[in-house]
């Protein structure tokens, strides 16, 4: 098969050929057909995160594919099903979290494209407890970016407890944030989209978004307040910028909950009075459980949400990753396998 290795922190992708890998008992073998590009993979690629992979490795956690292979002992999947092999590649299914559907926090958690190998391959090994189940209807490329950006942001929101009728601020319009848009307008929110690029809060306008603020002019958490009387109920910060973590604090209402789905580099000093004088939630909320998973492609697999993409082959790989840390990927990136 044909990957693309991370040899060396902060150098580019190696290409490079390698045999087939077999599955072993509990495992199955998945013929990728779309892989989605995340700035995770970018972080992976840098060695940017505290805990670093183990060199080599093979980066992609929005991975697509049908099942061709099993190993001994598998029954949750079938022969020929289309699955998407996510972040969340396993974790232990016993400990407290595991057993309280929380098992994105199991202690034993494994992770697609980082701690396994992932999707920048033709094949990828999978554990089949743990595989996203694809809905009829939804392409390998349109669900691609559904089990990380997707699943990021739908779960973000449903930790906001913002109800139906509500405000919700979804800051930056980006990857994840046209995708939080779509989520929140079909769980029944309203939207106040803020971004510094006058080009994505048109696309967010276009993806339903009630309100749009660029927060480059005059004070983004005073218009917020303004637009919303008083403060959205929830936040979602999918920015990875410490001034946007910051705004967003400032955007919530009395007694809201602001939720951090993005990872800038850096401490996020928490302004306490606010907090406390307000009752303000602030709330870190990683990617979402299997439930959620199932939750989010169906939304998709009835039309409600779609991810804006850009196809490109697993040779542009190193182009689109320094695209990403240019900030010049609009939406989201999916290399296509076909």
């Amino acid at each position: 098969m044909h990957g693309a290795v991370v040899e060396a922190f902060g150098k580019p992708l190696v290409f490079k050929d390698f045999d087939i890998p077999v599955p072993g008992h509990g495992q199955i073998l998945v013929k990728t057909e779309a892989c989605g590009v995340c700035h995770t993979d970018l972080h992976a690629a840098k060695g940017d995160w505290p805990l670093k992979p183990t060199l080599p490795f093979i980066p992609g956690h929005e991975a697509i594919g049908i099942v061709i292979g099993m190993g001994d002992g598998v029954t949750a999947v079938r022969m020929g099903e289309r699955v998407g092999v996510p972040w969340l590649y396993s974790a232990c299914g016993h400990c407290e979290y595991c057993l309280s559907a929380w098992e994105t926090v199991c202690p034993e958690a494994k992770f697609g494209g980082y701690t396994q190998n992932g999707g920048f391959a033709d094949y990828v090994i999978a554990d089949p407890n743990y595989v996203a189940h694809i809905p009829e209807g939804l392409s390998a490329t349109e669900a691609a970016p559904l089990i990380c950006a997707g699943i990021t942001t739908y779960k973000g929101i449903k930790e906001t407890k913002a109800r139906p009728g509500q405000w919700i601020a979804i800051s930056g319009c980006g990857g994840l944030g046209h995708l939080g848009i779509q989520y929140a307008k079909a769980m029944g929110l309203k939207v106040c989209a803020v971004d510094i690029d006058d080009g994505k809060l048109e696309h967010a306008k276009r993806l339903g978004a009630d309100v749009t603020i660029n927060a480059k002019t005059g004070d983004p958490a005073a218009a917020v307040k303004a637009a919303t009387g008083g403060g959205a109920h929830g936040v979602l910060i999918t920015a990875p910028s410490l001034p946007a973590f910051k705004q967003g604090v400032a955007m919530t209402r009395k007694r809201g909950v602001c939720v951090l789905v993005g990872l800038p580099p850096g401490e996020f000093p928490a302004p306490l009075f606010d907090m406390v004088a307000n009752c303000i939630s602030i709330v870190g909320s990683f990617v979402g459980t299997r439930a959620d998973m199932a939750e989010c492609l169906a939304f998709a697999a009835d039309g409600k949400v779609k991810a804006d993409i850009e196809l490109q082959p697993l040779s542009a790989i190193n182009d689109v990753l320094e695209r990403l840390e240019a900030g010049d990927v609009p939406s989201r990136v999916v290399i296509d396998f076909s």
